[in-house]
């Protein structure tokens, strides 16, 4: 069974940095694709980037405009998402997720698998 546990949510300053980490077990990852989707207070959960496991093909959504960088340690089964330039209005719980899909990556229903998500506050 496919596990998922993100760690290095916390509070943070606008314009402060973040590592978001998923530590994934389980299974073998390769053909997989893994993402960061996000929810905040009241609004739909929302993608906000996604890797292909076997070659680390990244995809971004639009508004991050390259504030955000995702990566992934195929050694260490170990996905990441390194946030700067941070805004309050990055301010969610940001959920881990994989899935055997290779496509439709920005839609949370393509995903199997999720983590139990970890808090990121961006005060102004």
């Amino acid at each position: 069974q496919v596990q998922l546990v993100e760690s290095g949510g916390g509070l943070v300053q606008a314009g402060g940095s973040l590592r978001l980490s998923c530590a994934a077990s389980g299974g073998t990852f390769s053909g997989y694709a893994m993402g960061w989707f996000r929810q905040a207070p009241g609004k739909e959960r929302e993608f906000v980037a996604a890797i292909t496991w076997t070659d680390g093909s990244p995809y971004y959504a639009d508004f991050l405009k390259g504030r955000f960088t995702i990566s992934r340690d195929k050694a260490k089964n170990t996905m990441y998402l390194q946030m700067n330039r941070l805004k309050p209005d990055d301010t969610a719980v940001y959920y881990c997720a994989a899935t055997m899909r290779l496509f439709n990556l920005w839609i949370p229903g393509a995903y199997g698998y999720w983590g139990q998500g970890t808090q990121v506050t961006v005060s102004s």
